[in-house]
This record gives C-alpha cells, sequence and structure tokens, in this order.
C-alpha cells in the first residue's frame, strides 16, 4: 500500500520495516479499532483488552522485520494481536478445560424463537475462558482444532469438546436474552 509521506509516496511496509513513527502511527490508527474488536472478543474487561492491543502494537514494530510478505500484513499483526490477548489470558486466569461432553447441556432451538435482534458481544462475554477461546479461535481467527490444540497445549478431544459446549452455551445465552428481549418489548 503506497501513502503519502511528506512529499513523496512510499510502501507502508518498507517505511515501518525502517522504524518511522510516521508509518507507525498511520498503521495504527488504520487497525486500532479493528484489533481492539480483536481484543474484546478474548479480554472481556477493556481496559485490560487496551492493555495487550498496546503490547501487541509494541510487537508488530519491534518484530516487523519478521514478515516476509506471506498474507497480508493486517492478518500476519492480527495474529499477534490474538497471541497477545491469549497470552495474557493464561497468565492472568486459570482456564480449565472439560473434554467430556454432558448430553444434557445440548438445547433445542425451535426456528419460531430466533429473531435478528441480539448482542453477538454480550453472548460471547458470557462465556467461560476456556470456551471463549476456543470459540474464537475457531470461528472468528478460522484456526483448525490442531493450531487450536498446539496454541492452548490442550488435546484435539477438549478443543472439540469446548466448542461444542460454547455454541450450546450460547444458544442457553441466546435464547434467554431473546425472552428477556420480549418481556421487555411486552412491558413497553
Amino acid at each position: 500500500m503506497k501513502i503519502l509521506f511528506g512529499n513523496k509516496k512510499e510502501d507502508l511496509l518498507s517505511r515501518l520495516k525502517k522504524q518511522d513513527p510516521a508509518a507507525q502511527k498511520v498503521f495504527y490508527e488504520q487497525n486500532v479499532k479493528k484489533f481492539l474488536s480483536v481484543g474484546k472478543s478474548y479480554i472481556i474487561d477493556l481496559y485490560q483488552a487496551e492493555d495487550c492491543i498496546i503490547k501487541a502494537f509494541c510487537k508488530i514494530f519491534k518484530n516487523i522485520e519478521a514478515f516476509r510478505g506471506d498474507g497480508n500484513l493486517e492478518g500476519w499483526a492480527r495474529r499477534i494481536v490474538v497471541n497477545e490477548c491469549l497470552n495474557f489470558i493464561k497468565s492472568h486466569k486459570t482456564v480449565f478445560y472439560i473434554d467430556d461432553i454432558n448430553p444434557s447441556f445440548m438445547v433445542e432451538v425451535l426456528e419460531d424463537e430466533i429473531t435478528v435482534d441480539f448482542d453477538a458481544q454480550e453472548l460471547l462475554n458470557q462465556l467461560p475462558d476456556a470456551y471463549r477461546m476456543v470459540f474464537n479461535l475457531y470461528v472468528l481467527e478460522g484456526y483448525s482444532h490442531q493450531e487450536i490444540s498446539d496454541t492452548l497445549q490442550i488435546s484435539l478431544a477438549v478443543s472439540k469438546t469446548q466448542l461444542f459446549r460454547a455454541k450450546e452455551k450460547l444458544r442457553v445465552l441466546y435464547l434467554q436474552q431473546q425472552k428477556t428481549m420480549k418481556n421487555e418489548h411486552a412491558q413497553r
């Protein structure tokens, strides 16, 4: 991507590799909102999510030479953001992974109960950390169960179980949210 720096257009990546503060500012401004959104999908507390994003940007700028141009820069940087969030969670919280599937946890969703009016981030925030991490990595980041297993140092079975449970928990939370919204509408 060519950006105007001073009087001449230069490639943003080459300027970032030269540790140019103006290029770093441009990259930061282009991506901070997206990356904060990613951070908040892993870490509920806004201030902790912001800290992780700042650390991620520092790592991005410090390690920009490691980017070889395979894929796009934003995707490479996003992976650093995700890893920074996962490292924060691992270092600040105890996350328990349960590897057995409890059939009583399954809930059937009836089509007539589904509406399009819901707050997805609120639902994700209510998931236990282990469920949310696996769900986000699989659904939002596109990781395979093997990549999740390697990243979180859990077995494939645990990864699959956590995803299953996250989906079931989200289904329950969604139905509860819809019921609450219907009740609030009825009271008006």
